[in-house]
């Protein structure tokens, strides 16, 4: 998208699902809530983060499977599970599962490597066998293939009453070709272009080109774009923090003004010893907003967003920016609402 005379072709959103430990139920009843809102309004994507041993969702393939029952058209996905966490063959069979019961809307991203906080409680998701776990490239590549519908076992065919397959059931066609992964530096995009993924961009990247985050997102684009063998075909899909506050109260906006504010201390100064950089938090109306993307220069190098929902906001929050991103951002990029 270099300038705003290519609509932006899809428009997603990403939440965390925060609940209330006391009362977890109606915090996922929440997140339904807020899909089922999507899908209303039109969005072509919903996306869950994944979290383990926090307040937020831990079983994102579950919440999936809830929300097929409750939605007909928008897609799901995961925005990203870290597959060091997973077993991927039970994985593959709960995502084929959901993938089933959605009617192919599951948009499945990961990510690879050492998961966060793993130290904190690898002894009890491995216990004695964490050091053999390969939480690689590989790892992603194995899912994959089951997905792909590899054969799993040589064992096959009728025993009793029973029937055995030799690959992971059910197989659900297309699922494996709609893998996303979520990638922060060069490298990682770059293995993701070879091996034919879809590419998820957040809000944070590794600084490997200066401080400037918008040149390194766009520079980890086009690496991956450069690497993939179908370059056409390669999916992008943007995800900043987006809050646009055409409809918002005056006290909405100024809780909004005070988070942002709270965060950008951060914008621009690489943070840890990997060198971290976070986006700036995009606050205003639509039209300032849309004036801000444009002039970012990885927004221009792609046709399709899932803007994330700030964390630790109240559901009438929500309400109001997702009714302000389909009904005014979107517009503003040149977005149609699904019908």
């Amino acid at each position: 998208m270099p300038d705003s005379s290519q609509p932006l072709r899809r428009l997603g959103f990403l939440t965390i699902g925060l609940f209330d430990p006391a009362h977890p139920a109606a915090g996922h009843e929440t997140t339904l809530g807020i899909i089922e809102l999507g899908e209303q309004l039109g969005f072509d994507s919903a996306w869950l983060r994944h979290r383990h041993l926090q307040f937020g969702i831990s079983s994102p393939v579950a919440v999936m499977a809830a929300a097929t029952q409750r939605t007909s058209r928008i897609e799901l996905g995961t925005a990203v599970t870290p597959l060091g966490a997973e077993n991927p063959l039970r994985l593959a069979e709960d995502l084929a599962t959901v993938d089933v019961l959605s009617g192919g809307r599951i948009q499945p991203g990961f990510s690879t490597g050492t998961p966060m906080h793993f130290d904190d409680y690898k002894d009890a998701l491995y216990p004695g066998t964490w050091q053999l776990e390969d939480l690689g490239y590989d790892r992603l590549l194995r899912l994959r293939g089951f997905l792909r519908g590899d054969t799993v076992t040589d064992f096959s065919g009728r025993e009793g009453i029973e029937e055995y397959s030799s690959r992971v059931e059910p197989h659900s066609p297309g699922l494996a070709e709609r893998i996303w992964y979520g990638a922060g530096s060069l490298r990682s995009a770059r293995w993701a272009g070879e091996n034919g993924f879809r590419l998820l961009t957040s809000s944070v990247v590794v600084a490997e080109n200066g401080s400037d985050f918008a040149a390194n997102q766009a520079a980890q684009i086009e690496a991956y774009r450069a690497a993939h063998p179908d370059a056409g075909a390669a999916r992008v899909s943007q995800g900043l923090v987006v809050i646009p506050t055409d409809s918002a109260t005056a006290s909405q906006k100024s809780r909004y003004r005070d988070y942002v504010a709270s965060r950008s201390g951060r914008v621009g100064v690489p943070q840890g010893p990997r060198g971290m950089l976070f986006a700036e938090d995009l606050i205003g109306s639509a039209d300032q907003i849309a004036a801000r993307l444009y002039d970012d220069a990885g927004f221009r190098l792609v046709d399709e967003v899932a803007f994330a929902l700030p964390f630790s906001f109240e559901p009438d929050d929500y309400l109001q920016i997702l009714t302000d991103l389909a009904g005014a951002l979107g517009p503003a990029l040149g977005w149609r609402p699904a019908a």
